[in-house]
């Protein structure tokens, strides 16, 4: 279980599970939706929340762990544009762990261009 700051002052915070970031790379979430210039604002959460919208109503919205996924973090009242920053770079470090076993020890922080 791992933990995401959502605001500045780091008074608000989600828990984030193994299960979500899995989900999170099944359905490629984070492909394509960060603009070139690499800043995470409201519009990019918007531009998240209906590309999921869009997939909760197709067929491919019937899995139960895209809609806890929902439930539990994308749509969490916390959720903010800081928030979903930090989700991306816990997500970019957590896919980068697969890769310390080919000796890459690369990790993403805040002020890293996502593209």
């Amino acid at each position: 279980m791992y933990k995401i700051q959502t605001n500045s002052s780091g008074t608000r915070s989600i828990e984030i599970s193994e299960e979500h970031l899995q989900t999170i790379e099944q359905y490629q979430l984070f492909r394509d939706l960060i603009d070139s210039n690499g800043y995470v604002d409201e519009e990019v959460l918007n531009k998240l929340k209906l590309n999921i919208r869009s997939m909760l109503e197709s067929e491919a919205g019937k899995d139960k762990s895209l809609i806890d996924l929902c439930l539990d973090v994308i749509y969490h009242p916390n959720m903010k544009a800081f928030g979903l920053q930090q989700l991306v770079l816990l997500f970019i470090n957590w896919k980068n762990k697969g890769n310390d076993e080919l000796g890459m020890t690369r990790r993403a922080f805040q002020g890293t261009p996502f593209n």
